[in-house]
This record gives C-alpha cells, structure tokens and sequence, in this order.
C-alpha cells in the first residue's frame, strides 16, 4: 500500500527567520568568551569552531527540507502529474536545485575560511575572518527568499491533499459540473462535500471511504470537465483527467438526464466521446441521475438515442439513479464494485504469476461411480435433538444428573453433583456437566478416589478443633497465675538498675578513651627517673617536676548518697560532667586578632601579604581561593523576550 503522508513535511522558515535561527543557536552552543591574552591556538579554535558550527546547522537544515520534500521520479506518476499541474514541474525543481546548490555553497565558504583562519596571527584577524565567513554564509541564504517563500507555499498546499492510494479499489466519478457527483459521494460514504446549486462548487479533488464484500474502497469525487480542447482546460479540469489517466479504477461517468445542470445530453454525450480513450482498460458505467425529477422511462426517442450511443448499445451498463431520493445507489454501488473485482481478479489471471501458481495446485473433482443414490445417514439422536427448539443442552445434562443421583454410591454423593458442577468456573459452561473419564492418561481414576474421604475429613476437623481448644485453656491458665510480692519487687529493682546503667554509660563519654596496654605502662618512666634525666642535661628539674606531681595527684572523688531515685542519679552526673576540664574546653575561645605572633612585627607581615592575596581576588569578583565561578556575561533574563524600544536587531 503506497501513500504518501506529505502533511509530515516541515514549516519551511523564510529567509529571515532562517538566519535568526542559525545565529541565535550558534551563539548558544559554542564558547562566547576570548581574550587578547590566551594562545594564538585557542584563539584560532574559538573562531574556527563558531564557523563551523554554523555551516553543519546550515547544512542540516537544508538537508532536511531536500529531503522531506517529494522527488517526482520516486513518487507514483498520478502524483507526479499533479504536482506538475497544480505548482509546476519546472519551479518545482528549479526552487530545490537552488537550495541544494546554496547547501554546497555553504560548505565551501567555510572550508575556504576555515583555511584562512587557521593562519589568523591575532585575535582581531580571527575575528574578522569570522565575520567574513558568517556574513557571505548569511548573505547566500537572503538570496534564497523566493525559493523558501515558493517551498513553503507548496507544502501547506500538499497537506491539504487527500491521501489517495493509487494502487487499492478505486471509484472514479467524473462529468459535467452540477451533475450529481459530489451528492453520490456524500450519500455513498461517510464524506461531507460542499453541494451547491451552481457548476464548479468542487475545485478539488475529494475521496470517501465505504465498504463492500469486506474490502475497503475509496471513492474519488473529480471536478467537473467541460468540452474543449486539452490545450483549453484549467488546472481544476487537468486534476480530473490527471486521475482519469493514471488511476487504476472503475470509471462512474454521470450524467443529468433532467439537464438541469445546464447542458444538454448532446452536450454531454459529446463530453463522454472526447474523454473516452481515458477509459480504455478500465471498467465503466453509465449513471443516469436525477430520476426524480423525469423516469428513465419517459424520456423522449432522441434522447434515448443519444444515450445508446453512449453505452455502445447495451455494452457498457446503464444504471438509473436519483440522489435525492436515494433510489438505485445501491445498485450503482453493487454494479460498479462487482464490476472492478472482477476486472481486477480477470488481471492477475492474466498474468505470468498467476500461471506459476496454478501450475502448483491440483483440484480433485469426484465423480459418481453409479447412479445408485446415496442420502446421508444421520443418528435418531440428534434429530430428536434438532428437534427440542427450546431445550439448551445444559438443561439436558442437569436432567440425566438429577436422575442418576440416588443411583450412585455414597461416597460419590456431593463432588459429583449438579449443584457442585454448577460452580466450575472452565472456559466453555456446557463443559462443567460431562461425565468423568474412568481412564486418563494410562491410569485408572477410581485408584486415586478414597471410599472414606469424607469420613477422615470430619475426624480430622474435630481433632484440630480440639487442639485449638486446649491451647486457649492452657494459656488462660497461665495468665490468671500472679507473682508474689518478692517477685514484684525483685522485677522493680533489675529493671531499675538497668536504666541507671544505660544513662551512666551514656553520659560518662569519658570512660571511652582508648586503654593504654601493660606492656606501654611498663615503659613509662616515673618522676624520679625523668628528674635524674633532666638533672644530666643541665636544667632546672624543681618547677618541672612540681607541676607533674601536681597533675599525677588524683582528686578525691564526691561522696553522695545512695539514692535509688533515678532523678537523684542524673542530677549527679550532671554536676560532676561540668566540672571535667574536657568538657570546659569544648567551650573555649577562638584566638582573636594579633595572638599567636611572636612580636607585633610578624602580625603586621601577615596582614600586609593577606590585603596583598586578596586584591587579585577582589578584581575578579571571586569570594576566595576556592571560588572557580564562571559569571554569565549575558544573562538571559536580560537579554531575551521583548525589546521596548528602539532597534530590533540585538546584533
């Protein structure tokens, strides 16, 4: 199935926009920011990237619109033709030629610059050179206005074509204007075409869509054709024959036997012969409408006449029919499928295919070794079953199983029942009442049934209900036994003395420092020793060794009372926490402005070379060392959306 969807093509942007776009998007997507400063090498790759950069999006752009657009030799001839009626073949080419010229053009402007910039020696020749090459690229693209301006024109035209399938079941009505065409089209299908009173009111081409014997069909609404030389005819009547010649379809040719429409049946039986070599290896009939308005029948001897020279004397069918009544477009729409079917199952058998595959197939046609006759022998059962109009076969089955119900034994009774087979839920409902197989797979059925299912079954459910009874007995028992009050007591206490020692643990974070092993302590010396030491050396061991006794006492812990409230016990640990001199240095001071210098002459150096470091930073706007912010030069919220006055052009 070949159609073309042509309202996929893409807006094509005149010569303006076009520009702004490429500009716009490549001062968006490469690096905006140079300087005199960097290498001659990064310079000469900023420019020659923003050049770049620009001739691919042109390219592309370019590229896309040569490629969406249809070329006439790909595409079927009846849209081939249609182009070349309704725009032009020779436009047409020429406005793709141009832009497919313009895309090699661009590439070349910037493989010649590329060139040139890669022997830029400074950063304002780069610039320059840039400069050059987006101008002429930006200058080649104005000069293809009239091309973009006549594509687009094109493609809005081409989307409002109907999607006609050249090669599927095809209707085809044709004839004078105001004969009735497009009133059969909107009565025949699901269409909705302007009817009007006066000629002309179809200017295109329109289809339905209907159905017939399954198959889709579409039926396609012509303008109307006047007769008069080829060389005479506008582009609305070159539509009609353009799908006249090249569509493979069945030809309904119309005609207003009441000549309302304006024309005479000479006028438009002279039509019908002028057009008729559009008709050669096509179906075709004949539709005389507007019956309402004068019967077929009471038409006068000479337009009878001309009408038989127009079917060729009974040889192409002729149909009445009236759209405003509705009376035989039943029978124009029967005729004419039949008709194409036929027309189109007689050309694949009269193709080389066709032989390759009957030349495969082999039809057995028997034939009657006697002349004894030989009726179908059918079982009484089923015609009495044939009989019972009002009796379902599920009514039937219920009734059997009703029936052999007391027959069967006990221990069947219940799982084989109706009313259990009424709840199996199987794909098909007439299947929940057939009989069981005694066989299935090789095995006996009745092996896997025990007699004393149900027996068990109870006997099972009473012992779990007794179970169960006397699990709930026991532990109610055990609940209604009460502890003693030395129990009660002793319970208090243990979990007392575990709370006391999660928040002894919790506070005295002191208590988690590393232990330092026997074999370290061991090597410790003591103070006498470290006296001795120092003594050798020449120094002065009295203040030394006064201030390490001092530190080496330890101090007597608080005495308190033994409370066993746990109040009491946290108040304690409180006061004792804040005496720790690890827990007062958390809340020492930071050193201020001048400690930690020698002599006032080492402070004033620090802060001269800190002013110093923090100039070169102050000029570049950075908050310190580890600020690597790159500023935006053009903020978007500053440079985009509407300008308020004066020029327009941001560049």
């Amino acid at each position: 199935m070949v159609v073309y969807n042509f309202k996929s093509i893409m807006v094509v942007p005149n010569a303006t926009d076009f520009i702004d776009v490429v500009l716009s998007k490549t001062q968006r997507k490469t690096p905006t920011v140079v300087h005199p400063a960097y290498q001659i090498s990064r310079i000469r790759t900023f420019y020659m990237r923003k050049v770049k950069f620009m001739q691919q999006t042109v390219h592309d752009k370019l590229s896309m619109v040569l490629e969406q657009f249809p070329l006439l030799t790909d595409i079927h001839p009846f849209y081939a033709d249609l182009i070349n009626i309704l725009y032009d073949r020779d436009h047409y080419k020429l406005a793709l030629g141009q832009l497919n010229t313009a895309r090699h053009l661009v590439d070349q402007i910037a493989n010649d610059y590329l060139k040139l910039l890669k022997y830029g020696d400074s950063l304002y020749r780069c610039k320059q050179l840039k400069r050059a090459a987006m101008g002429r690229i930006c200058t080649l693209l104005k000069k293809q206005q009239s091309s973009l301006a006549y594509l687009e024109q094109v493609r809005q035209h081409l989307s409002r074509l109907p999607s006609i399938d050249p090669n599927t079941r095809t209707l085809v009505l044709c004839g004078y204007p105001n004969v009735g065409k497009s009133s059969f089209l909107n009565k025949m299908t699901r269409a909705d075409v302007e009817v009007q009173p006066y000629p002309f009111t179809t200017k295109s081409l329109f289809v339905g869509h209907t159905d017939y014997e399954y198959l889709k069909w579409q039926v396609i609404d012509t303008p109307g054709i006047l007769d008069h030389p080829l060389e005479e005819r506008n582009t609305i009547e070159m539509q009609s024959i353009t799908a006249l010649a090249h569509l493979r379809a069945a030809i309904l040719f119309m005609v207003d036997i009441s000549e309302n429409c304006g024309y005479s049946l000479q006028q438009q039986a002279n039509l019908f012969h002028s057009i008729k070599p559009l008709f050669t290896g096509k179906p075709l009939l004949v539709v005389a409408n507007k019956i309402d308005v004068i019967p077929f029948e009471e038409l006068d001897e000479k337009s009878k006449k001309i009408i038989n020279s127009m079917t060729g004397n009974g040889a192409i069918p002729l149909i009445p029919m009236s759209t405003m009544t509705e009376e035989g477009i039943a029978s124009v729409k029967k005729a004419a499928c039949d008709t194409l079917l036929a027309s189109r199952v007689e050309a694949k058998m009269s193709s080389k295919k066709s032989e390759d595959i009957l030349q495969r197939l082999n039809v057995a046609m028997p034939h009657p070794r006697d002349e004894k006759t030989r009726t179908p022998s059918i079982p009484q059962s089923i015609l009495e079953n044939r009989g019972m109009k009002g009796t379902s076969q599920a009514a039937l089955y219920i009734d059997e199983f009703n029936q052999k119900e007391e027959e069967k034994p006990m221990w069947l009774k219940g799982f084989s029942s109706v009313e259990w087979k009424k709840k199996y839920k199987l794909k098909d409902d007439e299947w929940r009442f057939d009989v069981i197989p005694e066989l299935m797979d090789g095995h006996n059925i009745s092996d896997w049934i025990d007699p004393e299912i149900l027996s068990k079954l109870e006997a099972l459910e009473k012992e779990e209900d007794a179970r169960i009874e006397a699990k709930e007995n026991e532990m109610e028992e055990e609940s209604e036994e009460d502890l003693t009050e030395e129990q009660w007591e002793l319970a208090g206490k243990i979990k007392e003395k575990k709370q006391l020692l999660k928040m002894a643990a919790r506070d005295n974070k002191s208590g988690n420092a590393p232990v330092i092993e026997r074999k370290v302590r061991s090597k410790q010396r003591s103070i006498s020793e470290f006296e001795d030491h120092l003594g050798e050396l020449g120094i002065d061991t009295e203040k030394a060794a006064k201030a390490m006794r001092e530190r080496s006492v330890s101090r007597e812990p608080r005495k308190r009372e033994r409370s066993s409230s746990v109040s009491a016990v946290r108040s304690e640990i409180g006061r004792s926490t804040s005496a720790d001199p690890k827990k007062r240095r958390m809340f020492s001071k930071s050193p201020g402005r001048g400690e930690g210098f020698a002599t006032p002459k080492q402070l004033e150096r620090a802060v001269s070379v800190g002013r110093k470091n923090q100039k070169y930073r102050n000029i570049d706007a950075r908050k310190g060392e580890g600020d690597r912010h790159v500023p935006d030069l053009k903020p978007k919220h500053l440079f985009s959306g509407k300008r308020k006055g004066g020029t327009h052009d941001r560049r």
